[in-house]
């Protein structure tokens, strides 16, 4: 369910920002243009927003910009508690994609960045599952994360990362549930969501996902 990385946030908390910003040179590519990526999330969203995967709150404090209404999930309890100090009109709860408690009022659109990668293809699968069944027609999933076109674009980048020496970055590409579009494409559609990729970055899309 991702939880098995919730240690590895609870000690990021402090610096997350800081890897974000572009400051950590090792993955300066895979957050570039973070703040175009986060507005990109928010112009594609409306109504009442339920994101997963808060953090610090960086999302949730562009869509409230953009006048809508958010409720937060988010499973480590060192970043809830920077979210929510930051936000302290916001509801913040413990969960994760696939464990959370029902919203109180309906949801138009969900929301995650640089997270769904933390659950495996067929937790992805159960997840969307589930988002099919909160949302109505024409409501939506938009979600940024890394992901690849395709196997080869895999295997290319884990060896353009290999070569510039980036073994950290690369550790993480290949333990970590990176997919590809076609999978991702495949598991939106038979949930009943038609969807649609834009590659922001060399590592992220943004997939806007939306109920038939």
């Amino acid at each position: 369910m991702g939880r098995e990385f919730i240690d590895l946030f609870e000690r990021w908390a402090d610096s997350y920002d800081t890897t974000v910003s572009g400051q950590d040179e090792e993955y300066r590519d895979v957050f570039k243009g973070y703040d175009g990526i986060l507005s990109s999330v928010a112009q594609a969203s409306s109504g009442h927003v339920l994101e997963f995967g808060v953090g610090t709150g960086n999302l949730t404090s562009i869509l409230l910009n953009e006048g809508l209404e958010v409720t937060g999930v988010e499973p480590s309890k060192a970043m809830r508690e920077k979210a929510s100090k930051r936000l302290p009109d916001v509801t913040f709860y413990d969960g994760d994609f696939m464990v959370f408690p029902t919203p109180t009022k309906p949801v138009q659109t969900i929301v995650s960045t640089y997270a769904f990668h933390h659950l495996t293809d067929k937790e992805k699968e159960i997840a969307i599952h589930k988002y099919s069944q909160l949302l109505g027609q024409n409501d939506k999933i938009v979600f940024a994360d890394t992901a690849f076109k395709d196997e080869n674009a895999r295997i290319e980048m884990h060896k353009k990362v290999k070569a510039k020496g980036y073994y950290n970055l690369l550790q993480d590409l290949q333990t970590e549930y990176y997919t590809t579009i076609p999978v991702l494409e495949e598991l939106f559609q038979q949930h009943g969501f038609r969807v649609v990729f834009s590659q922001l970055n060399d590592f992220v899309w943004l997939m806007e996902a939306v109920k038939n």
